[in-house]
């Protein structure tokens, strides 16, 4: 997909995009969102994308973390990121009053479960 094609599916800036591309700035939640989406998929395997070798196992004091830096959301990979695998399990930690909107889901009909260990999340499902 061309660069000017991805703008125009994702709704994402081509300028935004290069950026990202040349590592000049860190995606957000909402931004991972609208790719995710594009290319329908969840954020490990597009994550996984970029990987050149993916592991099997990846322990606790090896998982990445990955920092909104507009919202505070930290998102912890616990299961590997591996190309084909339609399942993710990740650890996300959400300040208080965050607010992350996903305009669409990455995978339409995704199953997805939460558990929740403290605090008080709002949390809407198709709001339309």
């Amino acid at each position: 997909m061309s660069l000017e094609e991805l703008a125009t599916a994702s709704g994402i800036s081509r300028a935004t995009l290069s950026r990202l591309e040349r590592g000049e700035s860190s995606p957000t939640a909402a931004l991972l969102g609208k790719l995710c989406a594009v290319y329908g998929m969840p954020m490990s395997r597009l994550i996984a994308e970029v990987e050149v070798q993916p592991v099997q196992l990846i322990r606790a004091a090896d998982q990445s973390e990955w920092h909104d830096p507009d919202t505070g959301f930290v998102r912890r990979m616990i299961s590997p990121p591996a190309r084909g695998f339609k399942a993710e399990l990740i650890e996300g930690r959400l300040p208080a009053g965050a607010v992350i909107d996903y305009p669409q889901p990455p995978v339409r009909g995704m199953e997805q479960h939460m558990w929740m260990l403290s605090g008080v999340l709002d949390f809407t499902v198709d709001a339309s």
